[in-house]
């Protein structure tokens, strides 16, 4: 038996990149931004650039698929596809959350097709082929002939499903696919440190989702990016979100851009648990007092967007469908079980949810216009405010630099 391995060196690499768009145009983004153009149209219109991409950008970096509140319970599970790599999300016995390849390893039937909880084993509907919930093969049936369910000619651990690397930080769930990113603790490190004037370990295991208006998802006829492009700047607050403008003005809103160009976003001085009332959400204990009215939104980089006030922390995660489709999922949390599902804070958590919601959505049409921008041969790929698109040019500069190493 032969083994061929097939090595794609870096020129072929810009040599393939370099079919789908033009290589020049991608090298513009990494000028400074004062001279810099957006990413090429390709980028959010083209189908063989999106099947580019999801190597790239989603199976060689970090990427979110979900929350671990959503498999709450032992023998939870979960599918997902990510653009098209069927994956499936599991709650062990252990507690653990871990997530393999959707896919038996006898005939490569797709395991699961729908959310269920299971009892002890993961069984393929083909040939009754069983896992545990760590992903060990643990039956075969008649795998020797009728009734011999056993063959000293076949190593059942060879044949265990194919775990990916993942990681659940803040309930946000992780995953690495071609396990070539640095590891978790060091990508998370920057984030963490900026954000240990907040939260800290402590104050982290604190977070509690909630059961009744603790989600919501929007379905936009937009390509994932400009959801991040446009959520990380506050840029657009008096024009697409006056409401929001008059409680936090863009006056009060200060640009953040993470260590690496890892994450990106915008902050506010002028936090005060948006809404008024005798009752009130409870509150960070760990959190800096010169702070309290500050709340930081960040984009961290390819598809997470995390929202954190005094208060509660939201997750906002992308979940890319094609070049002008995608699915954002909002999952809220307070601190401590009280807030988050407790009677008493229940409308205010309804208001809460309403008001995320509503914000969220004004940003529909702005996402959903720009996708149909870039239908235009004659847009450049758009140019940067040297003031106000710092954070929007950071996460060009990335995406465009994971493209081409």
């Amino acid at each position: 038996m032969s083994m061929v391995i097939f090595f794609v060196d870096q020129n072929k690499k810009n040599k393939l990149l370099s079919e789908i768009l033009d290589i020049e145009k991608l090298m513009n983004v990494d000028r400074p931004i004062k001279s810099a153009n957006g990413l090429p149209n390709e980028c959010y219109t083209s189908e063989q650039y999106l099947e580019y991409e999801k190597n790239k950008i989603f199976c060689d970096k970090w990427t979110v698929i979900g929350v671990g509140s959503s498999v709450p319970e032992v023998g939870d599970v979960k599918p997902y596809n990510l653009l098209g790599i069927p994956l499936m999300i599991v709650r062990g016995k252990d507690l653990k959350i871990r997530v393999f390849h959707n896919v038996c390893s006898h005939r490569g039937f797709k395991l699961l097709s729908r959310p269920c909880t299971l009892k002890n084993v993961i069984r393929c509907p083909y040939h009754s082929w069983s896992y545990d919930f760590k992903g060990n093969l643990v039956a075969t049936p008649h795998i020797g002939g009728l009734n011999t369910h056993t063959s000293d000619k076949f190593n059942k651990s060879d044949s265990d499903l194919k775990e990916v690397k993942s990681k659940v930080w803040m309930d946000i769930i992780f995953i690495n696919i071609n396990s070539n990113e640095i590891e978790f603790e060091e990508y998370i490190k920057p984030l963490e440190q900026r954000w240990s004037k907040f939260i800290n370990h402590e104050d982290q295991k604190l977070l509690v989702h909630s059961k009744d208006y603790g989600s919501f998802d929007l379905e936009v006829k937009s390509n994932w990016k400009f959801a991040i492009e446009n959520y990380c700047e506050s840029y657009h607050l008096p024009t697409i979100h006056p409401e929001l403008n008059k409680v936090s003005n863009i006056n009060d809103h200060y640009h953040i851009q993470g260590l690496l160009n890892r994450f990106v976003g915008q902050g506010s001085g002028k936090y005060n648990q948006l809404i008024k009332g005798k009752k009130k959400f409870d509150t960070f204990k760990n959190w800096e007092k010169k702070s309290l009215k500050n709340s930081e939104y960040i984009a961290l980089f390819p598809n997470v967007m995390i929202g954190l006030h005094l208060d509660h922390f939201y997750v906002f995660w992308l979940e890319p469908i094609t070049t002008n489709k995608t699915i954002e999922h909002m999952q809220m949390y307070y601190v401590g079980d009280k807030s988050a599902n407790g009677k008493d804070l229940k409308e205010l958590r309804k208001k809460n949810v309403r008001f995320w919601k509503d914000v969220m959505s004004e940003d529909v049409n702005v996402i959903e216009g720009m996708q149909l921008g870039r239908l235009s041969p004659v847009f450049n790929g758009g140019n940067f405010s040297p003031v106000m698109d710092c954070p929007t040019h950071q996460f060009h500069k990335w995406v465009a630099s994971n493209l081409i190493k």
